[in-house]
């Protein structure tokens, strides 16, 4: 027997290296099938209670406002996203595949959302995903229907997942919505990233250990490497050829942000909306990365007139002044100083490695030069720079390259990336002309790997209602890495050389198990909206009369008006020589009551209902949740090359205490200092409710010592290590309004 298990093990291995293709197969049953978009088990939500939800928004909306408040998620990945399928298997604690038709099921019965899209990863669709794609929201839309009173309204689109080795080479994820569903109205193909992106193309599948060493299991791994064999046997196609002129059965690629814009908008005469996201989480965001290049007017900025602000990976709103790396004028970086609020990465790589030099008894002086070198290692790795620092717990790194005092920030935080760092940031043309900023309005999603549009309706369920992963077992865990995260019985004092460091990839997913800790349940994207319908949500995302919030259906209103009492709603842009008088009105999202309301029990089975809801729907009361405060964020964009963005970025420009009773909370303000600085200004706002268990809402659990340094952490794992527990600690949701722009009027 012994012989003959070698012997297998031994053919897996040859077949493996000889190429991998097929050694899984492609076709089905014991050596792997390719997975459908599934079946939509759901039939459409009774009218009354939609007309419910409509008389809700109207009974907390300020007089004489007629618009509809609707909700939805425009960042949805299944088990059609390399990522996604990766995060369903067995070996990182996952339930199986989910498909599109969960994500429909979902989105109508579980976070009983108004509208949603469908944006898998366009790196690992292929031709035949993306028929699968088209049809599997087209039948989702067919049951709610397509008149001007749909009970959802469904998107197709895809994901541009772009990742620059370098700042200079980074732009970021991008999300692309298309308005409508008929084949002439969407991209021919999905249009992939080049570069570190294409990693969801390339990959090799499972090693032949997996399913040997989960054998019960080897069907879904048997699934996933057919996954990966067939989406890499679709054919580049020729990069000279317009977009409009390709086949559709080639796999297409943009490298930068106006080569996406190109290809769809120039080439197929289409008009998608283009979404960055992601944009402060630094998993893949290399450090000192800016928004200077993205706003050169090549890059067509103007094409990107929505941002995700919130996501299940964090928040990207806040700025800070600190530095992950110092970047030189010549572009080389090193290691900054921490300061009271920061401690950088790369300067804890240098104090892991002296306390274990100092503990091994070398000379002081050569443990001070080994810390030195560990520094400058962690800032040449980049995004993998954990990797400098081998034989390292996730837990040593304590709290470094984290913001500790933003609300549920992105993991290893990008304050040069954030959204008001964006806001704030002008690019100049070299004779000074021309002067290019961005113009955004916000919204939130979830970002789920698991087809589950809308997670943050109640905070339950970890493992599915986040993108927290990982094994279930000890023996699996150091089968994924083999490196040892754990074994430091004899730490390595000094840190890897730059030639060693350059054996790795550009990303390590051991960085993941730290990171688990930072993922929470998704935002959802607001729109006023006319009515239901998807011309009205479209229009209203093309006008920017939107707002993010943290997964709570909180209600939220701003306008500016002028002394002829003209409103101009957020997202909005005024031109006067004094500030409008700005009117803001928030009602709290609605407490949750547990398990479904009756028309999802009646119209899921019970069995679904517990598979694609973990047994809990949006359940609201009639009992609205306190808004406690409302925060105003005053922004000057830069008036000239070169001025500190932390002197113009006001996070907390005015702060209005609330006395909600449970009507909500309205008031009104203005800007006198606006006249006084003659110089352009936006204006946002925050509505904070009232804190709630929130799952990892505690990051770091840090334990700090009398100079408030942290000194040990405790981390919610996604893996066995943290069971199932769902890690929940009081925060504050909230909204954020899309800014009005006030643009000073010069003359006159």
């Amino acid at each position: 027997m012994r012989r003959l298990v070698v012997a297998v093990v031994a053919l897996v291995a040859v077949l493996a290296a000889a190429g991998g293709v097929y050694w899984f197969g492609a076709q089905g049953g014991w050596f792997g099938a390719e997975h459908d978009a599934g079946v939509i088990q759901g039939k459409a939500i009774p009218e009354a209670v939609i007309a419910s939800r409509v008389a809700a928004t109207a009974a907390a909306a300020p007089a004489g406002d007629e618009e509809q408040i609707l909700f939805g998620d425009l960042h949805v990945h299944t088990t059609f996203s390399a990522d996604a399928f990766q995060f369903s298997l067995p070996l990182l604690g996952g339930s199986g595949a989910h498909p599109l038709a969960d994500a429909c099921d979902y989105a109508r019965y579980c976070s009983a959302l108004d509208f949603w899209a469908s944006t898998d990863h366009a790196e690992s669709i292929t031709p035949l995903r993306w028929t699968r794609v088209k049809e599997s929201v087209r039948a989702c839309q067919k049951i709610a229907g397509n008149d001007a009173n749909p009970d959802l309204v469904s998107f197709i689109g895809f994901e541009w997942t772009q990742v620059g080795r370098t700042p200079d080479e980074h732009f970021g994820h991008k999300n692309v919505i298309f308005r409508d569903l008929d084949d002439d109205k969407v991209s021919a193909r999905p249009i992939a990233a080049t570069g570190n992106g294409g990693i969801l193309r390339s990959s090799k599948g499972m090693s032949p250990l997996v399913p040997l060493k989960d054998f019960s299991n080897r069907q879904h791994y048997f699934d996933y490497n057919t996954f990966a064999s067939l989406t890499r046997e679709v054919k580049d196609c020729d990069a000279n050829t317009p977009s409009d002129k390709l086949p559709t059965d080639c796999y297409e690629a943009a490298a930068r942000p106006a080569d996406l814009v190109r290809k769809m908008i120039d080439e197929q005469k289409l008009a998608p909306l283009i979404i960055p996201h992601g944009t402060s989480w630094g998993f893949y965001t290399p450090a000192g990365t800016n928004w200077v290049k993205a706003l050169d007017p090549g890059e067509r900025p103007e094409k990107f007139p929505v941002i995700e602000i919130y996501s299940g990976h964090g928040n990207s709103e806040e700025f800070r002044s600190w530095n992950e790396v110092v970047t030189a004028a010549d572009g080389t970086q090193s290691c900054p100083q921490p300061t009271k609020d920061y401690l950088p990465s790369c300067w804890r790589a240098g104090e892991i490695i002296l306390e274990r030099c100092l503990k091994a008894k070398i000379e002081a002086g050569e443990c001070e030069a080994r810390a030195a070198t560990a520094r400058q290692s962690y800032v040449d790795m980049r995004v993998s720079g954990l990797l400098s620092v081998p034989g390292a717990k996730s837990e040593d790194w304590l709290d470094a390259g984290q913001c500790t005092d933003c609300f549920l920030p992105a993991f290893n935080f990008r304050p040069g990336t954030s959204v008001q760092a964006g806001l704030a940031t002008t690019h100049f043309s070299d004779d000074g002309a021309q002067a290019t900023r961005f113009n955004w309005g916000f919204i939130g999603s979830s970002d789920t790997h698991r087809a589950r549009p809308g997670t943050g309706y109640k905070q339950v369920d970890r493992h599915e209602n986040t993108d927290a992963a990982g094994p279930p077992n000890s023996d699996l865990r150091n089968l994924l890495f083999p490196q040892g995260a754990d074994n430091d019985e004899n730490p390595n004092s000094r840190s890897l050389t730059r030639e060693e460091i350059a054996k790795f990839p550009p990303l390590q997913t051991i960085e993941a198990e730290r990171q688990a800790t930072f993922l929470t349940t998704g935002g959802l994207a607001a729109v006023h909206a006319a009515n239901r319908s998807r011309a009205a949500i479209w229009e209203a995302l093309q006008r920017r009369e939107i707002y993010a919030t943290s997964g709570q259906k909180i209600l939220l209103w701003f306008n500016a008006v002028d002394k002829s009492g003209a409103k101009t709603s957020m997202g909005g842009r005024v031109s006067a020589r004094e500030a409008p008088v700005f009117e803001v009105r928030a009602a709290g999202a609605f407490k949750q009551k547990p398990g479904c309301p009756d028309f999802a029990t009646a119209g899921l089975d019970e069995g679904r209902i517990k598979k694609i809801c973990s047994g809990e729907c949006d359940n609201p009361s009639d009992v609205r949740s306190r808004i406690v405060r409302i925060e105003v964020v005053k922004i000057r964009p830069q008036a000239a090359k070169g001025e500190a963005l932390a002197s113009l970025i006001q996070d907390r420009f005015i702060v209005h205490e609330c006395k909600d009773e449970g009507n909500g909370c309205t008031f009104t303000f203005s800007d006198p200092e606006f006249a006084a600085g003659q110089r352009d200004a936006l204006y946002y706002v925050k509505a904070i409710q009232e804190a709630e268990p929130m799952i990892n809402a505690e990051r770091l659990h840090c334990e700090r010592d009398a100079n408030g340094k942290c000194v040990k952490v405790q981390l919610c794992f996604g893996d066995y290590r943290s069971g199932a527990s769902d890690c929940t600690a009081p925060a504050e949701p909230r909204a954020w309004s899309s800014p009005i722009y006030v643009d000073y009027a010069k003359g006159g």
